[in-house]
């Protein structure tokens, strides 16, 4: 009896891991990239057949509520909002993700935090503090890693900012030791180029620089296909919220169990067949509770709100698994509602206290530059007190230059010189 029950759980075991070998693939890629994860485990079998959900009418799969909140003029705009840009830089990026530039554990989890958080140019704007307090190392420790994104393809991406990406890719380009130094003092002083003209190996310096990218994910910008979101979250006609899987779209496995031929190989192929259809619905299920826990967390945006603070952690604690398993797992992962495609990533943000999100701080932030003097822009210090006082919290002045800096927003004197030339012009 024993024996017995010990090869069962044997047996147990073999098909769970199976089922996991298939999972992680599966759970990680994009619906769009469905079918080509699945290809290895497809190819290999000669009792499985798989039809793309693709091949159906994409019109028919969507709820009326969200086509009928997309703002668009005509059908295909309302499908075209959609659909979003492949995102196939992840996959190249994600191949180099291994040693020799990230051999250890936690390089390797910096890493992949970093093209997790890369904005639509390519350039770097994840929460740094937050990462390094839940992994317990210094800004330091983080930044060495995130530098060797210098020699990562493409050269540039992971950047900061414009001048960081161009001395990334200075340092992959082929220049005279008497022109390199003026090249980085260039870069470091893109708004005064002019200030260099009169200086030695300058021709030099400039034809280099100005084959560098810009931004430094344009080769895959211009690259583009119509993939869907995974989950449309909507208010549904009894006014009550709805999480609501992009099921039709999912691949369809069908499994030829009669072959026609009594063989072990066949049965082991029908053994993995399906394997494969329960890691597929063990893709759903994950992303189904993703979205079930994003509405409860994340309710008020769907009324019109603030995005609030909820971080990964939370989720894992839900899922029983490391927080970048889960990160991992929502990467090129899509929401469609009424107010928009919306990546999941963008849904868990850091707490500034426990109820007020850096999203909303950074949304503010925004409202705050666009509606200021154009005489007497605000200084970060003005930023500083109109957000605690909104807020009823405590920041430091630095927070907010970061936080302008990640949105791409110049300092006051920068702005105010830009608003001077609009005037002028």
């Amino acid at each position: 009896m024993g024996a017995l029950r010990q090869t069962r759980s044997v047996e147990t075991k073999h098909k769970l891991s199976n089922t996991l070998r298939n999972w992680l693939p599966i759970l990680h890629s994009s619906l769009s990239d469905l079918p080509e994860a699945m290809a290895p485990f497809v190819e290999a079998n000669p009792v499985v057949e798989v039809k793309n959900g693709y091949e159906e009418d994409f019109e028919k799969k969507i709820p009326k509520k969200i086509i009928s909140g997309a703002v668009s003029n005509s059908r295909t705009e309302q499908i075209e909002a959609l659909t979003i840009q492949s995102r196939s830089l992840f996959e190249i990026l994600d191949e180099q993700l291994g040693a020799p530039l990230f051999p250890t554990p936690i390089s390797q989890e910096i890493a992949h935090f970093i093209v997790e958080n890369l904005d639509e140019n390519g350039y770097y704007e994840g929460d740094t503090d937050g990462f390094c307090q839940e992994h317990s190392i210094d800004e330091d420790a983080f930044e060495k890693v995130r530098l060797r994104f210098a020699y990562v393809e493409p050269v540039g991406i992971a950047a900061k900012n414009l001048s960081e990406s161009f001395l990334f890719q200075l340092e992959n380009a082929e220049i005279s030791d008497k022109a390199y130094p003026l090249a980085v003092q260039i870069i470091q002083n893109l708004q005064d180029i002019h200030s260099f003209a009169k200086e030695p190996c300058f021709s030099e310096a400039m034809k280099v620089i100005s084959s560098f990218k810009n931004p430094p994910n344009i080769e895959y910008q211009e690259e583009s296909a119509q993939i869907v979101p995974d989950l449309m979250i909507y208010f549904n006609d009894d006014n009550e919220i709805e999480v609501k899987l992009n099921d039709a779209y999912y691949p369809t496995i069908n499994i030829e169990k009669n072959y026609g031929v009594e063989h072990d190989f066949i049965k082991d192929k029908i053994k993995e067949a399906k394997s494969l259809v329960d890691a597929l619905d063990m893709r759903k299920a994950t992303l189904y509770k993703v979205g079930l826990m994003i509405v409860e967390y994340q309710y008020e945006f769907f009324c019109g709100g603030a995005i609030m603070p909820l971080t990964l952690k939370t989720l894992a604690d839900e899922f029983g698994h490391n927080p970048s398993t889960i990160s991992r797992a929502i990467a090129n992962k899509y929401i469609a509602c009424e107010r928009g495609i919306l990546a999941m990533k963008d849904f868990f943000t850091t707490a500034i206290d426990d109820d007020v999100s850096n999203a909303a701080i950074k949304e503010y932030l925004v409202t705050l530059v666009k509606e200021e003097s154009r005489t007497k822009p605000l200084s970060d210090m003005k930023l500083l007190e109109k957000i605690e006082a909104k807020f009823k919290v405590k920041m430091v002045r630095r927070t907010i230059a970061k936080y302008r800096k990640q949105l791409n927003i110049a300092g006051s004197s920068e702005r105010k010189k830009l608003y001077l030339s609009s005037f002028s012009s």
